[in-house]
């Protein structure tokens, strides 16, 4: 007896993020970058402005082209399955909101002349909420250490000395958003004491 294989839509946040990005960046490449410049970037704006607010969450949602967007999905694709599957869509939503809303508005306080889009503050929640995964009470893995020195150290030392286009401190705080996702919901789960 052949099984039939089929796909499953398997993670629908994640996939459902995925989609949005992609669906964001092509109406921006459609739009000339209007609607990116609009909806999905964020940078220094009035506060009065209700756009000011709305783009401090979407601005994940935008990037550059095609291979600003693929680079992101990547990790997303590879790392929000088993994020979403652990902890709950609603929780690996809260960690998205909470990074694209504190990466939006630190980087509109420090870099008020500067434009941010993309999801690259949520690859780095992930990569080190994924860390926490085999979190066990009363220790610290030698893996979150470790990948916290490796990604944020490096995020550290090129933002101090790389001059380009990347938001290290979104890479940063996206970072310490996971981290401290990792360690709460490990505890609210009598994993970690």
């Amino acid at each position: 007896m052949k099984t039939k294989l089929k796909i499953s839509f398997n993670s629908p946040l994640v996939l459902g993020f995925a989609l949005a990005c992609a669906a964001v960046t092509l109406l921006g490449t459609l739009t000339g970058e209007s609607s990116t410049a609009l909806l999905f970037s964020t940078y220094a704006s009035p506060l009065s402005n209700p756009l000011t607010w709305l783009r401090l969450l979407t601005h994940v949602l935008g990037h550059s082209g095609l291979t600003h967007l693929v680079g992101n999905l990547g990790y997303i694709l590879l790392l929000g399955p088993a994020l979403e599957e652990k902890y709950g869509w609603k929780n690996l939503l809260t960690v998205i909101l909470l990074t694209a809303f504190f990466t939006g508005l630190i980087h509109n306080l420090l870099f008020s002349r500067t434009i941010l889009l993309g999801a690259s503050g949520v690859v780095f929640a992930f990569i080190l909420l994924t860390s926490f995964t085999e979190f066990r009470e009363g220790e610290i893995p030698l893996t979150f250490i470790l990948v916290a020195v490796i990604y944020l150290g490096q995020q550290i030392w090129d933002g101090l000395t790389v001059r380009d286009n990347v938001s290290n401190l979104s890479h940063i705080v996206g970072g310490l958003i996971g981290s401290g996702a990792g360690f709460l919901l490990n505890q609210r789960a009598g994993r970690v004491r």
